[in-house]
This record gives C-alpha cells, sequence and structure tokens, in this order.
C-alpha cells in the first residue's frame, strides 16, 4: 500500500514537472512600445518634481499604460508603495537595533505613508467604471489626493524627525537617503494623480 501511494505520488509531481517545464518552454512575443506611448508618459512626467525619476521608473511600462491617465496614475502609486514597503521594512530592522526615538517615530511615520499609498491604490481601482466629472469621481479622486499627500507629509516628517534629532553619521545619513528617494516617488505619483483628477481621462 505504501508502495503504490508512494509510486502515484511521484507520477503526480512528475506529471506537474512536464506541465510546468512545457509552459515555461513557450516564449510569446512581446507587444513593441510605440513612441507614443513614451510621449505620453515623458509628457505626464514632466508635470512632476522628478521628471527623470519619474520617466526611469515608469517608461518600462509604457505599453500596458498607453495614453491611459487613470492606469498611469495607478502605476506610479504602485511603484511608490513597493519604494515605501522596502523603506519601512529597514527601518523596522533598524529600529531593533537602534535604541533611537527618532528612527521609531519614522518607522510609524513610513508605515502611515504605506496605509495611505495602499488606501490610495484601492480607491483607484474601485473607481474603473467611474466617469470623469460625475460627482462619485470626483469625492473619491478627492480621497486619493488627500490620502497621497498625508503619505507624503509623513514621509517629510520622518526625514525632519532624523535630521533635528539623530546625531550626524552613516545611520544618519542612510536612512536619510531612502526616505527622501521615497518622497520623490511619492511626489511623482501625487502629482500624476492631480493631472488625473483635474483632466479625467
Amino acid at each position: 500500500m505504501g508502495r503504490q501511494l508512494n509510486t502515484t505520488t511521484f507520477l503526480h509531481l512528475a506529471t506537474l514537472l512536464f506541465i510546468f517545464r512545457t509552459i515555461s518552454a513557450v516564449r510569446f512575443p512581446p507587444t513593441p512600445t510605440t513612441a507614443n506611448d513614451l510621449d505620453f508618459i515623458r509628457t505626464s512626467c514632466n508635470a512632476t518634481l522628478y521628471p527623470e525619476v519619474c520617466f526611469t521608473s515608469l517608461s518600462g511600462y509604457a505599453t500596458a499604460v498607453q495614453d491611459n491617465p487613470a492606469r498611469l496614475a495607478k502605476l506610479a502609486i504602485g511603484v511608490s508603495l513597493s519604494r515605501a514597503k522596502y523603506t519601512a521594512a529597514y527601518l523596522s530592522k533598524l529600529s531593533r537595533a537602534a535604541a533611537s526615538a527618532a528612527v521609531h517615530d519614522c518607522v510609524s511615520n513610513v508605515g502611515d505613508a504605506v496605509e495611505q499609498m495602499r488606501g490610495s491604490l484601492r480607491q483607484l481601482r474601485e473607481m474603473n467604471h467611474r466617469r470623469p466629472g460625475a460627482p462619485a469621481f470626483e469625492f473619491q479622486m478627492s480621497n486619493v489626493q488627500t490620502w497621497m499627500s498625508a503619505a507624503l507629509t509623513d514621509e517629510e516628517t520622518c526625514t525632519d524627525g532624523i535630521t533635528e534629532q539623530m546625531e550626524d553619521g552613516e545611520t544618519k545619513t542612510a536612512v536619510c537617503e531612502r526616505v527622501a528617494d521615497v518622497k520623490r516617488f511619492t511626489s511623482n505619483a501625487l502629482a500624476l494623480v492631480n493631472t488625473y483628477a483635474n483632466n479625467g481621462a
């Protein structure tokens, strides 16, 4: 009985392995990125405070975005959220090793920013069928703008605390650089959200 069970399990695993290898061997032709797609992202990024950071981080998704400001806003928030989560994890690890009130406050600040961005992304995803200019659209976009602005404020509060309370050194420099990086992405995302809110789709 045990030998039959082992044989059956082996056959199942072998079959699954064959299927996965077959799928991974398939190559789908990539959809080419057009100049118009890239131009849309570059033009949109020119409205941000950090246009080169914006274009570099988002141009790889030009084919998916095309000329859709809603998609671009969601993408920008998603990229900013990813950077913020990475920085929050770094700060959390640092706070366990450093007895610094400023670092502990920073963990809370960036954690709040992460939640604000998550809320913004959820709200935008729920707006797929909202018509720009309609009261429901304007209300929900106002929420997104408020939350993204709050996220940026939380990040600025973090760096203000570090600058004022922490002694100069490698740790202070590293924290400030990482949070400044997140602030650039959050600022750009907020600018693209504002453009979408003002101009619609």
